[in-house]
């Protein structure tokens, strides 16, 4: 192929019809427009979904992902617009890279978020090898986010539409899973110009509902699924406010997440408390009052980082961070203890901010993630 080729819409020098995408199909809207528009382009398209669990269980199940309905509607989409279409049986990995983790998670009393470590251990690493053994060029996704080339090669950014922007679950992408990923999705100004595209390509998903829930977690709730997977997990003990006073008894700490006001079945007692610590080792839930959930400083660690330079090459790294999905960025300071560990200082104190979230890092300003972390406990006596 001469140098001088000109690059294709997915920024390679090849012609299209030289050019091998494995995109990723969940049986969503989102992946199978990007599947759709990209072979009426002309690419060589190969379509893969992923049978994450025993979709004989989860067909009963509306509004999540990968189910065994997911799996046929991505099969009728590649049937329809005429590219091979594969379905990979990624259970057994998935349940140990997302599930158990997701259970011991909770179980230690954080607020996991699965969705993150599937993207980065199975969607954006088994998926990704499996594409460059079908010798793929490059793998596409129905994301929104944006990739975009900048003076030190490929970077990561926000959506263009924010109410749909998923970068706060895609931090953790690396540079080199960076360079081969694509995301077709990301420059579009709202959801219902995809579905217009669904319509326009005669997709038979094009009016399916968007997937609402964690994929392996039935109606959200998250008690049941950990009570399955660790028998004795849904133990009862003690309700307690800050001093240690007793105030009434809960039904296993795996009901509980850090910021929870309603449902705690402790009333009358004056102004409203929220569960500000969960202690499983002793059983107990701590609770207290609103401004006890406030958080200024937060320790960080499993830091993948997309900025310019080393992580840990400065003192300090003036950004925004976002501690919840559905939260906007806020000034931070950040300030390394090591290539993948620091400190976030909130200029304003956060509340709800619990262990096992994500902190992600963005440019203040801006648009583009510099990276992010996991939020733990930090060091005993730190």
């Amino acid at each position: 192929m001469p140098l001088d080729a000109p690059l294709n819409s997915l920024g390679l020098a090849k012609p299209p019809a030289q050019t091998r995408v494995v995109v990723a199909m969940s049986g969503g809207v989102d992946s199978s427009v990007v599947a759709a528009m990209l072979k009426e382009e002309g690419y060589d398209v190969v379509g893969v979904t992923l049978q994450l669990y025993d979709h004989g269980a989860a067909l009963a199940k509306k509004g999540a992902c990968c189910a065994g309905q997911d799996i046929h509607d991505a099969r009728r989409v590649a049937e329809a617009m005429g590219f091979p279409h594969y379905v990979l049986d990624y259970e057994n990995i998935f349940r140990d890279a997302v599930i158990e983790e997701f259970a011991d998670a909770y179980l230690a009393g954080a607020t996991p978020v699965p969705c993150i470590r599937c993207n980065e251990r199975v969607k954006f690493k088994d998926l990704l090898a499996t594409a460059k053994d079908l010798d793929a060029d490059c793998m596409a996704t129905g994301h929104y986010i944006q990739r975009k080339l900048g003076a030190g090669g490929p970077e990561l950014h926000s959506a263009a539409d924010p109410a749909r922007d998923q970068s706060y679950f895609l931090f953790s992408t690396t540079p080199e899973q960076l360079a081969f990923l694509r995301f077709p999705l990301g420059h579009l100004a709202s959801k219902a110009e995809t579905r217009a595209l669904a319509a326009k390509y005669g997709l038979s998903v094009a009016d399916k509902p968007d997937s609402q829930d964690i994929c392996f977690v039935p109606n959200g709730n998250y008690a049941s699924v950990i009570e399955k997977l660790r028998p004795g997990a849904a133990d009862p003990g003690e309700i307690v406010d800050m001093d240690g006073n007793v105030l009434g008894d809960h039904r296993g700490v795996i009901h509980y997440t850090i910021g929870q006001r309603r449902g705690l079945g402790i009333g009358g007692l004056g102004d409203p408390l929220y569960v500000v610590r969960l202690d499983p080792d002793a059983r107990r839930v701590i609770v207290g009052p609103k401004e006890a959930l406030a958080t200024r400083v937060i320790p960080v660690r499993e830091i993948n980082w997309l900025g310019d330079g080393s992580f840990d090459g400065v003192g300090e790294h003036h950004v925004s961070v976002k501690v919840r999905s559905t939260r906007p960025p806020r000034p931070a300071i950040i300030r390394p203890l090591g290539p993948t560990e620091a400190e976030v200082e909130l200029l304003d104190p956060e509340t709800g901010v619990s262990p096992g979230q994500a902190c992600v890092f963005y440019e203040t300003g801006g648009s583009r993630i510099l990276g992010g972390g996991w939020i733990w406990k930090g060091r005993a006596g730190a």
